[in-house]
């Protein structure tokens, strides 16, 4: 990473938890110290951090190459899963990963009722699970627990040889790992990760066909094709496209997210790929592992929390496994704070 965006961050040394959060970069921590400062005193009225849902939502329409018009915002993964799951007909299957993040899990199952079925794979067995009877595939782009790359393209092709729905959760994988919707139905993600915004900003495609089978429960004002026309009574008229699907907006959590989805276009998803891997396998190299496609490395290394917290290491467990994750702003010095911590605990 060039130094003109490294000095963007000032991580303190041995940040390796990105997979639970990221670190913002000085343009989005600033314009969101300016709009708290604006709130504390009643500057300014709320319309123009609301400009920063729109450019938001057209950086991620940008990086995932998707029309802005077929782009909603909202506040969670689970709320944005739940009109989907909603507008299933009774008795659909729904095949997840047998170790995915709940955020995509629990919104098909609460509909259990109604016999909507959830059925699991394991990862290393998942295209091999997409076979007729399948409605919906419901699987992360990076599995949170394991760091694992889906291979999407060979998902795509199974779900389009039996029509099923395809829903991604982009969340552990949006910001350093290249992803496009082409033949996906619906792509989320939370942006407090690999996008390095606050919490509280989740953004999404879904396709025209989903969006024609999807009701918009959780419409509201914001949701209106007016938005400023849609304050009050019982007239309601919606957007015409993804926007309908829109919850009203966190509005500081959009003020952090528009900076920095624009700042990874400046630098590039390809640049910002391509950094992490080189860290994330020098990682595994030094706890003997061979190279990995992830920016998420997870073994089993008994100690190695402990052994962490006493060097100021800060990353995660996940599954019983250590989770480190590397992201733009992690250093070969990071690395090597790592492995010096884990010394002894494993065997090159």
């Amino acid at each position: 990473m060039s130094s003109e965006f490294a000095e963007l961050w000032e991580p303190q040394p041995g940040w390796l938890n990105t997979a639970s959060y990221g670190l913002p970069p000085k343009p989005a921590w600033e314009a969101l110290q300016a709009v708290l400062g604006d709130w504390r005193v009643g500057a300014t009225s709320w319309e123009p951090w609301d400009e920063s849902t729109t450019r938001a939502r057209a950086a991620f329409a940008r990086l995932v190459g998707a029309e802005v018009a077929d782009v909603f915002v909202g506040s969670t993964v689970s709320a944005a899963v739940a009109p989907i799951a909603a507008g299933l007909p009774d008795g659909a299957r729904v095949l997840v990963d047998d170790i995915e993040f709940t955020s995509n899990v629990y919104p098909w199952m609460v509909h259990a009722d109604r016999g909507v079925e959830v059925v699991a794979a394991g990862t290393d067995k998942f295209v091999e699970a997409i076979q007729p009877g399948i409605d919906v595939v419901a699987v992360s782009a990076v599995q949170s627990a394991s760091g694992t790359v889906l291979d999407l393209a060979a998902v795509v092709a199974a779900c389009k040889e039996i029509d099923a729905l395809l829903v991604i959760d982009a969340s552990q994988a949006l910001g350093w790992l290249p992803l496009t919707v082409e033949g996906v139905d619906a792509l989320i993600t939370h942006t407090y990760k690999w996008l390095m915004s606050p919490r509280g900003a989740t953004i999404g495609y879904l396709s025209p066909r989903l969006q024609e089978r999807c009701r918009p429960l959780q419409a509201g004002w914001y949701a209106g094709r007016n938005v400023h026309g849609s304050y009050y009574g019982p007239q309601m008229e919606l957007a015409p496209d993804a926007r309908r699907f829109d919850q009203s907006p966190a509005w500081f959590s959009f003020v952090g997210a528009a900076p920095a989805l624009e700042l990874i276009e400046q630098i590039g998803v390809e640049t910002i790929h391509a950094h992490n891997l080189g860290l994330a396998n020098e990682f595994r190299a030094g706890i003997g592992l061979p190279p990995g496609d992830s920016a998420i490395v997870s073994a089993s290394i008994p100690g190695a929390e402990e052994a962490f917290a006493a060097a100021g290491v800060r990353a995660a467990v996940r599954g019983g496994n250590l989770r480190a994750s590397f992201h733009i702003y992690s250093t070969q010095a990071d690395v090597q704070l790592a492995l010096a911590a884990l010394k002894g605990l494993v065997k090159t």
